[in-house]
């Protein structure tokens, strides 16, 4: 399946359990992958046949710099059901949130939660 892969993608936002994420903020680390087939806008260099990367940049920033929520699942969730309602060709995709500097003790480089969404014929 062909794919568009937007890589770690910055935002600062609100998202926690703990009432200092919620008032202080923190930074958020965001990868998409959007899977759709290519084919047509390949053979026809039309953007009609592709999603665009630029919209679903801004679609995940406003979630993830938007309304506060307790769980980094929730803030993946969101994006999943955002892209989908928002680009038509949209076949899958799979959402990374990565909390870079979370207020846990520990030697770690970051906590993530990774969701895969397939769109439903419902």
């Amino acid at each position: 399946m062909d794919k568009i892969t937007l890589q770690t993608m910055e935002f600062y936002g609100y998202h926690g359990l703990f009432p200092e994420e919620k008032k202080l903020g923190q930074r958020f680390l965001v990868d998409v992958d959007l899977h759709t087939s290519l084919k047509k806008a390949g053979e026809t260099d039309q953007m009609e046949y592709s999603i665009d990367y630029g919209h679903a940049f801004q679609l995940v920033k406003n979630v993830v710099e938007g309304p506060s929520k307790n769980l980094i699942e929730a803030v993946a969730h969101q994006i999943a059901m955002e892209l989908f309602q928002n680009f038509s060709l949209l076949t899958a995709c799979r959402v990374k949130v990565i909390k870079p500097d979370p207020p846990i003790p520990g030697n770690y480089q970051s906590v993530a939660v990774e969701i895969y969404r397939e769109r439903s014929n419902e």
